[in-house]
């Protein structure tokens, strides 16, 4: 019987009532199971403690995962500003881990928070507060309680024509998409593509294409969809099928 891989998913540190604790939202871990298959395996955010190196020989891909927290502005060159959370603890774990992963073409997933760091790992910039850049909208999430309706899909973007996601979504040249970030690419790094914009200007996903190995960037949250919108799980089953299969 053949084993099923196992993907790696990455955790927040945070500060709980009793102190601070590694976190992952539920869905991320559920898409990893329903979606792709897969053993999930939290990686915890302990920085230079862990050993990437042996870590990565027992993982066959990588879901780095949104979070309330934003990559420290200080790992692109950017001065912190005021209302953003960090969390230097994962920085420091899953942006050496992405340069590795992708030095070594393991797939990666980067979801949201995820996808902006696959571009800082790589040596790109993000903009901290998108809706205050001329012509941008707001795409931070709606002021409400229900989890529901913060992931409720919001808006359309433009998927690039002929690129990795066009392709999935059966040749459509839009998705519909939910949206609950603040910040965004503003300089992109080297070997990646865009695959999807906004009507805004806003960069939504990115492929890496400066060498062997797949890894793909989306900044809206596919893994609350994944049981019931077809694109979604199009996402989920295909990244299964390269972790599995190669590019």
């Amino acid at each position: 019987m053949k084993k099923p891989p196992v993907i790696g998913i990455s955790a927040c540190l945070q500060q709980g009532p009793r102190g601070l604790q590694h976190i992952v939202r539920a869905q991320y871990v559920e898409a990893v199971v329903a979606g792709i298959g897969a053993v999930p395996v939290l990686l915890p955010a302990i920085g230079p403690a862990q050993n990437i190196a042996a870590l990565l020989q027992r993982l066959d891909g990588l879901v780095m995962t949104g979070s309330p927290s934003n990559v420290e502005p200080g790992e692109y060159g950017g001065r912190s500003r005021p209302g953003t959370l960090h969390d230097p603890a994962r920085d420091a774990t899953t942006l050496p881990l992405l340069r590795m992963a992708v030095a070594r073409g393991l797939p990666v997933l980067g979801l949201c928070r995820g996808h902006q760091e696959l571009n800082v790992a790589l040596g790109g910039s993000l903009h901290q507060h998108v809706q205050e850049l001329p012509g941008r909208v707001d795409h931070r999430a709606p002021d409400s309680d229900d989890m529901d309706a913060r992931y409720a899909h919001r808006h359309w973007v433009d998927l690039a024509p002929g690129g990795f996601l066009h392709r999935l979504n059966g040749g459509d040249g839009r998705a519909f998409v939910n949206s609950l970030h603040g910040q965004a690419i503003d300089r992109l790094a080297d070997g990646l593509a865009v695959e999807a914009t906004h009507e805004d200007g806003t960069i939504e996903a990115v492929r890496w294409t400066g060498g062997p190995g797949f890894a793909l960037g989306l900044q809206w949250h596919p893994e609350w969809h994944v049981k019931t919108d077809p694109f979604s799980a199009a996402i989920f089953a295909e990244f299964g099928r390269i972790v599995e299969n190669g590019v």
